[in-house]
């Protein structure tokens, strides 16, 4: 195992910053997902740490050593990569292998090391097998397995499951983590799988445009946001975002007003002196659909128009138009909640302290 230290690591390909500065520490042991949409750096910053891509500039620790010019095959690293590279003319033992092979080990430390990682995995029954005789989560658990056999002190995942259907997916990340714990390794994993973050990740750390915009566990991004970023990227469907202005605030948090006129309370502590457009923020499972009809009790509710219903088995989404929103506002609620018909008209009602406001630079206001 190794810790991993970050210290303003940029890269530049000729004018153009990809990487803008990162600071990050990792700690022995730990399993840390960088996520974010594609192009916002997080691969690229994978490949400096193993060694693949040079950084412009910065200092990379590994284990408390600088390592910047030190040869890839020298960090104590392994990657597994989006694609499974294995060779089709040798055996998944063999594919296993084939590294220490190069390494000069001996060939009975080679079989033991093998067959350690073909357990761990549970794929002892396929060591016999060429790559065309396996299905793809198979042939990802060989490309993981030759990682493991050479004792890396970091793990590094570059989107491992996207070649993998749903399912597949779903059955790695359990298989994923029990191999963590088994090892009590240091990993690294990537991904714009938001799922596989919150799921793997024991830190994530949040990329957007070639910088960190917040880490944490996954339940403090998901309950504590720092920004509209972060609030807007984790969670399906996706935080609600309305624009509102700011009516008053108190010690009771803030009065913001919506663009049909509804006055809403929000557990919030704006910055003295602070008025105009904020950015309401509330997230589907914490909307309840309320009594509709011509208009009565509207005060403290978003209304809008239901325009869309979906039954997912055990929760409906229900999706509502709402005046002055640019998307439709997505309410998740349990299966079997009564609803107006499609085209009717609906209210929906919130916990002030389940709500967020962000200011016009994007960050969140505090709870009052």
């Amino acid at each position: 195992m190794a810790s991993v230290r970050l210290r303003d690591i940029r890269k530049h390909y000729g004018e153009h910053a990809v990487i803008k500065g990162i600071d990050l520490d990792i700690e022995d042991g730990q399993f840390v997902v960088f996520v974010g949409p594609s192009g916002c750096g997080k691969s690229t910053l994978l490949r400096m740490i193993a060694g693949l891509e040079d950084i412009t500039a910065g200092t990379l620790e590994l284990d408390g050593v600088v390592s910047n010019t030190v040869e890839p095959a020298r960090r104590g690293i392994a990657m597994v990569f989006q694609s499974y590279a294995l060779y089709p003319h040798m055996t998944v033992a063999e594919n296993m292998g084939f590294a220490l092979k190069l390494a000069k080990v001996p060939k009975g430390e080679i079989a033991e090391r093998v067959q350690r990682a073909a357990d761990i995995l549970q794929i002892g029954h396929l060591l016999g097998r060429r790559p065309k005789d396996l299905s793809g989560g198979q042939r990802q658990r060989v490309a993981i397995g030759r990682a493991i056999v050479r004792k890396p002190a970091v793990f590094l995942f570059d989107e491992p499951l996207s070649n993998l259907d749903a399912a597949l997916r779903a059955q790695t990340r359990v298989e994923l983590a029990r191999l963590h714990r088994e090892l009590n390794a240091t990993m690294i994993y990537v991904t714009h799988d938001q799922v596989e973050a919150m799921t793997l990740g024991q830190r994530i750390v949040v990329f957007n445009g070639g910088r960190i915009e917040q880490v944490g566990t996954p339940l403090d991004l998901y309950e504590r946001p720092a920004n509209l970023f972060v609030a807007g990227f984790l969670g399906t469907p996706k935080m609600n975002f309305l624009p509102v202005e700011l009516v008053s605030h108190d010690s009771a948090g803030a009065r913001v007003r919506l663009p049909g006129g509804a006055v809403l309370l929000v557990d919030a502590a704006v910055p003295p002196g602070a008025a105009g457009a904020f950015t309401l923020g509330v997230r589907p499972e914490h909307l309840l659909p309320a009594a509709h009809g011509d208009g009565a009790g509207e005060e403290g509710a978003i209304a809008g128009t239901l325009n869309l219903v979906e039954y997912l088995g055990d929760v409906t989404l229900a999706y509502v138009q709402v005046p002055g929103a640019d998307e439709m506002v997505a309410a998740k609620v349990a299966a079997g909640t009564a609803l107006p018909a499609v085209g009717g008209r609906v209210l929906l009602r919130f916990d002030a302290a389940r709500a967020y406001l962000f200011g016009a630079d994007g960050r969140v206001c505090p709870a009052a």
